[in-house]
């Protein structure tokens, strides 16, 4: 099973393309306002409006032999602590050896942005790279897992 916390998720349709070819079945995951497949392998899951609910969802299901798709890095730290392959939207695999360093990370940035209000900028855009490493990046752990 693969798991898309489809929230703001710029790799679907990649998902959806990988999955396809490998006849596995996904999950996009969200607050709504996603439109739906076609496609029998992928379910729209719509949980309710509230602080991260899609990542409560994703987080109580996705265990072993399981692949998340996720740039949150709470709900990626969670994932790989019930066994899950957990990847970032470029490709980025979270796992137990570099989960530690992402979180800590994630957390100086933030305090470093509260610490400077008038801090500007904000993450590199997403490129064609990004796109190409992420689909790299799925093949390889799908076929892992089998």
């Amino acid at each position: 099973m693969i798991y898309v916390d489809g929230d703001a998720c710029p790799v679907k349709a990649e998902v959806e393309k990988v999955a396809t070819r490998h006849r596995v079945s996904v999950k996009v995951v969200s607050n709504g306002g996603i439109r739906p497949s076609q496609n029998p392998l992928l379910e729209t899951v719509v949980v309710s409006d509230g602080p991260d609910e899609a990542d409560k969802w994703i987080a109580d299901r996705a265990g072993a032999g399981d692949v998340v798709i996720t740039g949150d890095i709470p709900l990626a730290a969670r994932c790989v602590e019930a066994g899950a392959r957990v990847l970032k939207h470029n490709g980025e695999a979270l796992t137990v050896a570099n989960i530690g360093n992402v979180l800590a990370t994630r957390d100086l940035m933030a305090d470093l942005r509260a610490a400077d209000p008038f801090r500007q900028g904000g993450g590199k855009g997403f490129t064609k790279a990004d796109r190409s490493r992420f689909l790299d990046a799925l093949e390889r752990e799908l076929r892992a897992v089998k």
